[in-house]
């Protein structure tokens, strides 16, 4: 039994017995041992924010002082251990995306497993925990000055990119979906996977007209809010346009395998993306996020004095919608060639997959290594992602809010614009993979 766990810990993925995992790819477990990493951080981060915790976190050296370390009061209304929890929220995230980015320059250009970076890659998990842990803890002892409003701009940045590679993870679930159903359907001469996909295109778009409407009654005022109502107007307005091009029949002569189910699904996320950052604009009339009261019981509004709730919905789904978005990237196996450039991942050739089964069988009980060949993804972006990840969940429990000069988080346009833009973002990228076809006749996007 120690020696199955000592090669669960050291050894390579190949080596992992069935004690361990049952028998899968290699690649695949990889993957998923690292998103498991990543998971750990996220609910250290959670149980941070919680009142209980908080409260123990004035132990800590950077914890309410100045710079002679003498403990000082906070201006405001918000008090010191909710800061501590969004402070010690942005330290596990500069651990996990530090763990991260290292794996990050260490596997460029890893081509197989033959590579002996690949090693590293696929076993010493306990080391490689170990190294997790050692960073975490120097994180916590980093000064705080102005470590805190710089590692924000690093996550608004991570967080952007990472919220146009969901995008992209949800074309690529759609463009998969929609394929699988289709297929059925030819092979069983039935109708009722068809109406199947018309179904749940037209659940996303009745989705996407009900949260359009809730925006506008929660997140406008008549005679205020102009700004909401511009994004809300504009991001309808792409989202109708980008349906009927992906039904225009030049794309879908050019792309047979193009629909509305994709689109519905883009029209929906793009709907979420500005429901969230709607949630983030500082003025009370605009955002009901946006609670501030006093000792005595009275309100104030505005982005100089407030209490949030730290687990509102939009915090609360898109934790959800970050979750499912994290592990599909590790387990997710496309056949869509452009989501495989976008993602630096390979589809497995007929061939290819036929071999890889046959090591599975005689691999029974443990992982077996399907890269000696070739990687199936790129490590090096993989790691990257998850470092975008790492940020973008920092940004997501501590609601985009900006640490403050007066030691107060305050919300700001920069949340706003940031995802406004990243939603146009998704949109012109979505619409590219609409029209590459037609701009680039020469190029083979089959």
């Amino acid at each position: 039994m120690d020696g199955r766990m000592a090669s669960c810990l050291c050894g390579s993925a190949p080596c992992i017995l069935c004690a361990c995992c049952p028998a899968s790819r290699n690649s695949t477990v990889s993957r998923l041992i690292f998103t498991v990493f990543l998971f750990l951080g996220v609910l250290v981060s959670i149980i941070m924010l919680s009142p209980g915790v908080e409260s123990q976190l004035y132990k800590l050296p950077w914890v309410c002082e100045d710079g002679v370390g003498t403990p000082v009061g906070l201006q405001g209304h918000i008090d010191c251990g909710s800061l501590l929890g969004y402070r010690a929220v942005y330290r596990m995230s500069f651990a996990t995306a530090a763990f991260f980015f290292l794996f990050t320059l260490l596997m460029i250009c890893v081509r197989s497993s033959r590579d002996p970076r690949a090693a590293i890659q696929n076993g010493f998990w306990f080391f490689k925990f170990l190294v997790l842990v050692g960073i975490t803890v120097g994180a916590f002892y980093i000064p705080d000055g102005s470590f805190s409003n710089i590692w924000f701009y690093f996550g608004v940045v991570g967080s952007f990119l990472f919220i146009l590679i969901q995008l992209v993870l949800f074309i690529d679930f759609a463009h998969s979906w929609n394929q699988r159903w289709l297929g059925k359907a030819e092979e069983r001469d039935s109708r009722a996977w068809y109406a199947g996909l018309f179904f749940f295109t037209l659940l996303f778009y009745a989705l996407s007209i009900a949260g359009v409407t809730l925006l506008f009654v929660f997140y406008t005022q008549p005679g205020a809010c102009h700004e909401g109502k511009v994004f809300i107007s504009l991001n309808l307005t792409f989202c109708v346009c980008v349906s009927i091009i992906a039904v225009l029949p030049k794309v879908q002569e050019a792309q047979p395998n193009s629909g509305l189910l994709q689109a519905s699904v883009v029209t929906l996320y793009t709907i979420f993306v500005t429901w969230l950052a709607l949630s983030n604009v500082p003025d009370q009339k605009c955002n009901p996020h946006l609670l501030t009261h006093l000792s005595n019981g009275t309100f104030l509004a505005g982005p100089e004095g407030y209490e949030t709730h730290w687990w509102d919905a939009p915090s609360i789904v898109g934790l959800v919608v970050f979750i499912l978005c994290t592990f599909f990237i590790s387990v997710r196996s496309s056949d869509h060639r452009q989501v495989n450039s976008l993602m630096q991942t390979e589809d497995s050739p007929p061939m290819l997959e036929a071999a890889q089964q046959q090591q599975q069988v005689a691999c029974e009980g443990r992982a077996f290594d399907n890269e000696q060949d070739g990687v199936t993804y790129s490590y090096s972006f993989f790691h990257f992602c998850l470092v975008l990840a790492s940020l973008h969940i920092m940004m997501t429990l501590t609601n985009w809010y900006k640490p403050g000069e007066t030691r107060k988080m305050v919300s700001t346009w920069t949340a706003v614009w940031v995802k406004i833009g990243a939603s146009w973002a998704g949109l012109l990228l979505y619409l590219w993979t609409l029209v590459a076809p037609l701009l680039l006749p020469n190029r083979d996007f089959s």
